[in-house]
């Protein structure tokens, strides 16, 4: 009703236009929503849509984390590491325990120059914000 209004005093030509654009609009936010039922895991978090960045925002600084260590620079690295299925939705915990050890390392590992040690550093802060999705499902823990 309002973009009704507003129209004539837009002028003929710039109807079509926008209401294009709202329809776009309206396109582009259902394709970007998950579609129901779809989970990243068995414990009910949602999957983030194809193609999408990380949604991960615990941290962003590059301090050093590894084995052992705990809070929101380790749930920052888990998340990153889950968008890029390196580690299951459910094994983002705040805790850098084994699970997450082997995902940094695997991912290390997929991405040289970086040393797989397991240690997330500047480097690896860099690679995880930058690196795109590298795998289907997550690789089974050992």
């Amino acid at each position: 009703m309002i973009l009704r209004k507003l129209l004539p005093s837009l002028g003929t030509a710039t109807a079509p236009a926008l209401t294009a654009a709202a329809l776009a609009s309206v396109a582009l936010a259902s394709a970007l929503a998950p579609a129901p039922g779809a989970f990243a895991d068995d414990t009910g978090n949602p999957a983030p849509p194809p193609g999408s960045g990380p949604v991960c925002a615990f941290y962003d600084g590059d301090r050093p984390t590894a084995f052992g260590e705990q809070g929101e620079q380790v749930s920052q690295a888990q998340c990153l590491l889950a968008n890029r299925h390196y580690l299951r939705w459910s094994a983002v915990d705040g805790t850098f325990g084994t699970e997450t050890l082997v995902a940094v390392q695997r991912f290390q590992a997929d991405h040289p120059p970086l040393v797989p040690d397991g240690r997330v550093d500047g480097a690896t802060w860099s690679a995880l914000w930058h690196a795109g999705p590298n795998r289907v499902a997550p690789l089974p823990f050992p």
